[in-house]
């Protein structure tokens, strides 16, 4: 079962998902790692003929489906991109509010927690003191109940917290000696409040808005056709207000539509867009 077999089954395989193969060639390999337990589960010998039974039990999609999943993830990933929300985004997004109005934010595709909790600590850290009248309010969705479930847990290994300052990993986390002598970080309860966690397929599912802020990072404009990206991106704007800011991956683009997309650069050079208020 070589890697070129896999590739040819991914390239198949994908697109009947309303996923793309150009997303999967850097994780490729985790995602192969998986479909070959799979197929040893099923005394499968080969792609080929993992073709053939998911032909003969489209059931088997559904387990295939999860198998796909890429969930590589870490606080404040992308500095550029945290450095740009922390000096100019947030404080513009607050300063813009009524009085004694929440900041509300969605974190989609979550993954263990990393993205909603990085703002949660930037926002207490340095800019609440400057908007004590708004409370940050997180809505953090995840397809995956086992990454879920670790983000409510809180807590995370060195490698997690890699690109984090070190004084804010001592004063946002405590450490916790575990098994075979690995710390863990554990997140305070302070930086917890306001985040809460939802199992939702983006695919078919979103929160209720409104939000000033959205992340979409590495999911849907990585994985998904552009069909599929298409659509999530109605519905993320749909919920986002006008003047808000949507945050991509730092290697993805928004999808081409005619006419283009109310979205303009905040900064040139960065994927966070600003939703244009339209002209009444």
């Amino acid at each position: 079962m070589s890697d070129e077999s896999c590739v040819a089954f991914l390239q198949w395989a994908l697109p009947r998902m309303e996923m793309r193969w150009k997303g999967f060639r850097k994780v490729r390999r985790q995602v192969c790692r998986r479909i070959r337990q799979r197929m040893a589960e099923l005394e499968v010998p080969g792609f080929e003929e993992y073709r053939t039974y998911l032909e003969g039990h489209p059931e088997e999609w559904r387990r295939l489906a999860p198998l796909c999943r890429v969930t590589i993830s870490r606080f404040a990933r992308d500095r550029g991109i945290w450095r740009l929300l922390g000096e100019e985004v947030l404080p513009g997004l607050a300063g813009s509010l009524p009085s004694g109005a929440p900041l509300r934010a969605w974190s989609a595709g979550c993954a263990s927690g990393e993205e909603p909790f990085t703002l949660s600590i930037l926002w207490r850290m340095e800019l609440e003191p400057h908007f004590p009248g708004h409370p940050l309010e997180v809505v953090a969705t995840d397809v995956d109940p086992a990454v879920l479930q670790r983000a409510r847990a809180g807590r995370y290994s060195a490698s997690s917290l890699k690109e984090v300052a070190s004084h804010r990993v001592d004063a946002a986390f405590t450490r916790v000696e575990v098994e075979q002598g690995e710390t863990i970080h554990r997140l305070r309860d302070e930086y917890r409040r306001g985040v809460t966690f939802l199992r939702q397929d983006l695919r078919n599912e979103m929160p209720e808005g409104p939000f000033q802020l959205i992340f979409c990072r590495n999911v849907a404009f990585t994985y998904f056709d552009t069909t599929l990206q298409r659509r999530i991106l109605e519905g993320l704007l749909e919920r986002l207000v006008p003047g808000g800011a949507l945050v991509l991956g730092s290697h993805e683009k928004l999808p081409v539509r005619n006419p283009s997309w109310p979205l303009a650069p905040w900064v040139r050079g960065e994927p966070v867009y600003r939703l244009e208020r339209l002209e009444s």
